[in-house]
């Protein structure tokens, strides 16, 4: 059998955006993802998409190994998807530890009434 967590034991996870840690070695030595599309602000990225032409557009695209498409629309966006992937890899939330709230008696003794 195991052992069952004490309620003062548990964390929770709130979803709050955190500062990034490296996860990579290049990370480590300084690498931040720019070398595949300069950089990594999407207002950025958006803004030189817009200032290309339908030719620039599709040879950017099988630049960064997205196959081209004829819909503009479908093609910015896919290349948009792209881009916010890429750069999510190099970012990754920072561990930081959480003050634990104490859970008042009426709490936990709610809480262990499903055991």
């Amino acid at each position: 059998m195991s052992k069952k967590s004490k309620l003062n034991n548990l964390n929770q996870i709130d979803g709050k955006a955190e500062p990034s840690k490296p996860m990579t070695l290049d990370q480590i030595w300084g690498e931040r993802g720019l070398t595949k599309y300069g950089t990594d602000n999407i207002d950025e990225y958006r803004s030189y998409l817009k200032s290309l032409n339908r030719t620039d557009i599709h040879a950017h695209a099988i630049q960064v190994g997205v196959l081209p498409n004829d819909n503009m629309e479908i093609l910015v966006a896919r290349l948009e998807r792209e881009f916010s992937r890429h750069i999510s890899a190099y970012q990754a939330p920072v561990d930081q530890p959480k003050k634990q709230k104490k859970a008042s008696k009426e709490i936990q003794k709610i809480l262990s009434e499903g055991r």
